[in-house]
C-alpha cells in the first residue's frame, strides 16, 4: 500500500489541478460568458435551458462509457493512461473556448460538452486510484485532502482570473471578454502543470497476467459479470441509490448556482465573490469535517451535510438580497467538499481494490446519471413555469429521498456481502 506522503500529496494534487476547470469554467465564467457573450441575443430563461441541457448531455455520455472503460482499465492496468487521456481532452477544450466568437453559442456548447466529458472522465480513474494511496483507517481524510486542495487550488487560480477580469488593462488586455478567454487558457495550463506529480509519483499496481489483445471484449464481459454481482450486494446497491439522489442535488447546485443568481438579477461581480467564498472556506471546512468523520462516523456526517443542503434549498427559494446569496455560499462551502469526499471514501470501503476502476465506473455512472436528471429538472421546470425559484425548490425532493435510502445502508453488512461474493468478482 502506497502511503508515503509524497504519493498521497501527488494524488491529492490532481484535485488542485483539475478543480481549476470546475471553478473557473463550470461554476464561474462559462455560465456568465454564455449568457452575456456566447448567447447574448437569447432570452435568459432559454439560455438557462441550453446550459442545463449541455450539462445533462455531457453527463449522459460519461454514464454510457465510464463503467466499460473502468472494466478495461482494471483488467489491463490502464487507470493512469485513461486518466490522462480524458485530462488532455479537458485541457484542450478549456483552451479551445477562448477561440469561440460572440453569438456562437452552438460551438460554445459543443466545446463545453467535450470539456466536461474530459473533466468527469478523468475523475473516474482519479477516484479509482484512491485505494492505492490510502488504507481504511485514513481514507476519509485522504479523500477529504483531495477535495480540500481542490478548493484551494481552484480558488487561487479563480482569484487571479477574477483580478484579470476586473483590471484587464493591468494585464495588457483590451476587454473583459478577452480577460475571460485568457482565463480559459490559464485553466488549461494550470491543469496540465499540476497533473504531473500524479503522473510521476503515483504508481498503479500492474496485473501479473498478460494484457489481453481483446481488451474491449474482455472489458464488456467483466462489466456484465460485475453488474450481475452488484445487484446481489444489497447494501452497496442501496448506497448507490441514495448517492444517486442526494449527489444529484449537490451537482445541480454547483452547476446552476451562478445562473440562478443572474436570473434573480444579482450583479455578476457579487456572484463571483460568492464563488470565492466557497473556495477558500471550503478548504479548511473539508479538512476539518473529514478529519472529524474519520474519528466519529462517516455516515452520520453525510447526514449532517444533507440536512444543511435542505436548508440551502429552502433559503434559495426565499432569497431576495445579494447578502443572502453570500450566506448561501458560506453554507455551501462548509458541506460541499465534505459530502463529496465522504461519499467517495464511504464507497471505497465497500468495494474490492482489485476492481476499483470498474466499481468507481459504476460510482461515477450513478453520480453522472443523477447529474442528467438535476439540471434537466431545473431546465424543464424553468421552461414550463417561467419561475427560477420553483425550479430550484424541486431539488429538495432529491435530498429527502436520498436521506431515506441512506438510512437503510449498513457498511459492516455491506463489507460482509462483498467478502462473500469477492471470489466471483475478481
Amino acid at each position: 500500500m502506497q502511503t508515503q506522503k509524497k504519493t498521497i500529496y501527488s494524488w491529492a494534487l490532481y484535485d488542485w489541478a483539475n478543480s481549476a476547470y470546475s471553478t473557473t469554467v463550470i461554476a464561474g465564467f462559462f455560465p456568465l460568458f454564455f449568457k452575456a457573450y456566447y448567447s447574448a441575443e437569447a432570452d435568459a430563461t432559454i439560455s438557462t435551458a441550453h446550459l442545463g441541457f449541455a450539462n445533462s448531455i455531457s453527463s449522459f455520455i460519461i454514464v454510457l462509457i465510464a463503467p466499460l472503460l473502468g472494466a478495461i482499465a482494471d483488467a489491463n492496468s490502464l487507470k493512469k493512461r485513461f486518466l490522462f487521456l480524458f485530462s488532455y481532452l479537458g485541457i484542450l477544450m478549456s483552451a479551445a473556448m477562448s477561440f469561440v466568437g460572440h453569438g456562437e453559442w452552438q460551438i460554445a456548447i459543443f466545446i463545453y460538452v467535450l470539456g466536461n466529458i474530459g473533466f468527469m472522465g478523468s475523475n473516474t480513474f482519479y477516484d479509482a486510484l484512491l485505494q492505492s494511496v490510502s488504507t481504511k483507517k485514513n481514507v476519509d481524510f485522504i479523500s477529504g485532502l483531495g477535495y480540500a486542495l481542490g478548493y484551494l487550488g481552484g480558488g487561487i487560480l479563480f482569484s487571479i482570473n477574477v483580478w484579470m477580469l476586473q483590471d484587464f488593462a493591468f494585464f495588457g488586455l483590451n476587454s473583459e471578454a478577452e480577460a475571460i478567454k485568457v482565463s480559459f487558457v490559464s485553466v488549461a495550463i494550470w491543469w496540465a502543470l499540476f497533473s504531473l506529480p500524479l503522473l510521476l509519483f503515483v504508481k498503479e499496481e500492474q496485473k501479473s497476467e498478460k494484457k489481453s489483445a481483446f481488451a474491449l471484449r474482455d472489458g464488456y464481459v467483466r462489466l456484465k459479470n460485475t453488474f450481475l454481482k452488484v445487484r446481489e450486494l444489497k447494501h452497496l446497491t442501496l448506497f448507490l441509490a441514495a448517492y444517486w439522489l442526494y449527489i444529484d442535488g449537490v451537482d445541480t447546485i454547483i452547476q446552476m448556482a451562478v445562473d440562478y443568481g443572474m436570473a434573480l438579477g444579482f450583479d455578476p461581480k457579487n456572484l463571483i465573490l460568492a464563488l470565492l467564498i466557497v473556495q477558500f472556506v471550503g478548504f479548511p471546512a473539508t479538512l476539518i469535517l473529514t478529519r472529524l468523520a474519520q474519528s466519529w462516523n462517516t455516515k452520520k456526517m453525510i447526514y449532517i451535510c444533507i440536512s444543511v443542503y435542505l436548508l440551502i434549498v429552502i433559503w434559495a427559494t426565499t432569497m431576495r438580497e445579494v447578502s443572502e446569496f453570500y450566506i448561501l455560499a458560506l453554507m455551501i462551502a462548509i458541506v460541499q467538499g465534505t459530502i463529496q469526499a465522504l461519499s467517495r471514501s464511504y464507497y471505497s470501503k465497500m468495494i474490492p481494490k482489485e476492481c476499483s476502476a470498474e466499481f468507481f465506473g459504476f460510482y461515477n455512472f450513478i453520480g453522472k446519471f443523477a447529474a442528467i436528471l438535476g439540471p434537466l429538472l431545473v431546465a424543464v421546470v424553468a421552461l414550463f413555469t417561467q419561475n427560477s425559484r420553483l425550479a430550484i425548490a424541486s431539488i429538495s425532493l432529491l435530498f429527502l429521498l436520498g436521506a431515506i435510502l441512506l438510512y437503510f445502508v449498513d457498511e459492516t453488512k455491506g463489507e460482509k456481502e462483498l467478502s462473500d461474493a469477492l471470489s466471483d468478482l475478481v
